[in-house]
């Protein structure tokens, strides 16, 4: 109960500042968060890196040494020092320490001699590494500030060279004409009623291997730059664009949520795959319906940003064709970070061994950032080139590009700082011990308890691995009539709804296309709704025909 009341003081906090004070996304987030941080009790805080960071006793064996067997889910070097811990009631008791066993499988589940303890370990207790014990005593000891700054550096980490990388492709990519070019080059093919198919496509493609923001970064200057051209459909072309990138970002992997979900449900990947895109189109079709059905009615208008005025655009889709960049040119900061960003898993999949130098290499230039960065220097080199422009003027377009990647890093961060403190509450361990019996409740409980979680702390990637941490004992246990890839399914649609303003994504969109937080809530937010229950719906449907047990 105590979590559920934070969990509303911090959407309250969100929601109330952007939609009735008028506060900029970044204080708002940020004021809800240390409200968050605030509230929490320093056990919830422990509690929490020890649930996140621990595994869950799975047995024991008391002859002849007292043994534990728990499921780690990955190797674990024989003689670790690890901790035997009960968490009751919000009380984290030591019951004894313990050494891991040295094991010939590579089996899920490990083993561990315990010693040195007063209780008897039992089923449900927990082991942790000594070091995360530490930690999680450390960071509970952190003042609210502190754990605030740590979640929006961890998330600053992850998001800023992207976000900056990917604004500097997409102001360039608008500048050199390149994404003039790539529109008309597809409006060619398919023609302007077939360009919201194009960028359904286009975008569950490039959200395979990509996170979603980047695809949203990369496709927009093209949504941007149609609109100019046609002077309608702004509002079809944003949701569309949304509509692909989203559920590939879900369902499919190498996208490191359900390449997780799939690995901790062992769940062969290339089954994922197979169902994630089917599951993944039949989302994607329903949304497009949506998205059709919305522009009749509405319009968004193309509004400035801090790195392009409606000026520049104008001008921008008046170019003759012969002074823009070729396509090959033109699509390739787009298509190239996506094959360095893909080739390490594509090698790795063919049989290349980790240890081989050409995977090393792949590995390296397969980082996002890396490949983000190279396709930023390729960019700018071609509006340098197309534009004949010196390094002052250079100098001045990243400037306008980062100017606005800035911002968006700064509210994106603060999103992850406003999550980051929600998971402390304990708010995933809510639901846990919940009893389920049908298959299809199995699914239905994964999919709002994923959910929940998502709504609660905004990423979806952060949801799907929560939730299969609760869920992964319905598969173990044999409490599924279907194969467990449908569970895997079901985790990754309830991890669309419900895109709000905790959700990095929901601001990418908003600030990327113009929209205001109004326009996110009234046409992004139902989206996201829609697009999971369809997939669950689908899923349900599937594993009630094909169980494939």
């Amino acid at each position: 109960m105590q979590s559920i009341l934070i969990l509303c003081a911090g959407v309250a906090i969100v929601i109330g500042g952007v939609l009735v004070l008028r506060l900029h996304a970044f204080l708002a987030l940020t004021l809800g968060a240390l409200a968050v941080g605030a509230l929490t009790p320093s056990a919830s805080v422990e509690q929490y890196l020890l649930e996140k960071e621990g595994w869950p006793v799975a047995q024991v064996t008391e002859t002849p040494n007292l043994q534990v067997e728990f499921s780690s889910g990955k190797a674990i070097p024989a003689g670790t020092p690890m901790v035997v811990l009960r968490l009751d009631s919000g009380e984290i008791e030591r019951i004894g320490r313990a050494s891991v066993v040295p094991s010939s499988g590579t089996a899920k589940t490990l083993a561990a001699i315990v010693s040195g303890g007063s209780k008897t370990p039992q089923k449900g207790d927990l082991m942790c590494r000594e070091s995360t014990v530490v930690a999680a005593a450390k960071l509970s000891g952190m003042t609210v500030g502190e754990r605030v700054a740590a979640a929006f550096g961890t998330t600053c980490g992850k998001i800023g060279i992207l976000i900056a990388m990917a604004a500097i492709i997409g102001k360039c990519l608008l500048d050199s004409g390149a994404a003039d070019r790539i529109v008309r080059s597809a409006l060619g093919v398919v023609g302007e009623r077939g360009a919201p198919f194009a960028f359904v496509g286009s975008g569950f493609v490039l959200g395979v291997p990509v996170f979603f923001d980047t695809v949203f970064y990369l496709m927009m200057p093209l949504g941007k730059a149609l609109r100019m051209r046609t002077k309608r459909n702004y509002l079809l072309y944003i949701l569309t664009i949304v509509a692909g990138g989203t559920m590939a970002h879900s369902l499919v992997p190498p996208t490191p949520g359900p390449l997780m979900v799939a690995e901790e449900l062992n769940v062969d990947l290339g089954l994922m795959i197979v169902l994630g895109v089917l599951v993944g189109l039949c989302s994607s079709g329903a949304a497009m319906v949506y998205a059709y059905w919305r522009n009749a009615n509405n319009e968004v208008p193309l509004r400035e940003s801090p790195d392009m005025s409606l000026e520049d655009l104008e001008a921008l889709s008046q170019q003759d064709s012969a002074s823009l960049p070729p396509l090959s040119l033109s699509l390739l900061p787009i298509v190239l970070p996506v094959l360095m960003i893909s080739g390490y898993t594509v090698l790795k999949s063919i049989g290349f061994s980790s240890n081989d130098s050409l995977m090393t290499f792949a590995a390296t230039i397969g980082n996002k950032n890396i490949a983000l960065t190279v396709a930023a220097a390729i960019a700018m080199a071609m509006l340098a080139w197309k534009r004949k422009l010196g390094f002052v003027e250079m100098a001045e377009t990243t400037g306008a590009a980062l100017a606005s990647g800035g911002v968006i890093i700064l509210i994106t961060a603060a999103g992850g700082a406003f999550g980051g403190v929600m998971q402390q509450t304990g708010v995933a361990g809510l639901i846990r011990g919940l009893p389920v019996v049908a298959t299809w409740l199995v699914l239905v409980l994964a999919f709002l308890i994923t959910t929940a979680i998502r709504t609660a702390q905004g990423s979806a990637t952060v949801a799907m691995i929560t939730a299969v941490g609760v869920l992964s004992g319905f598969a173990s246990e044999g409490a599924l009539q279907c194969h467990p890839v449908y569970l895997a399914l079901a985790i990754g649609c309830g991890s669309k709804p419900i895109a709000w303003m905790n959700d990095s994504g929901f601001w990418v969109i908003c600030k990327m296309s113009g929209m205001t937080e109004q326009e996110g809530l009234k046409y992004i937010t139902p989206m996201s709704i829609l697009m999971g229950l369809v997939g669950l719906i689908v899923t349900i449907l599937l594993a009630s025909v094909f169980p494939l047990q």
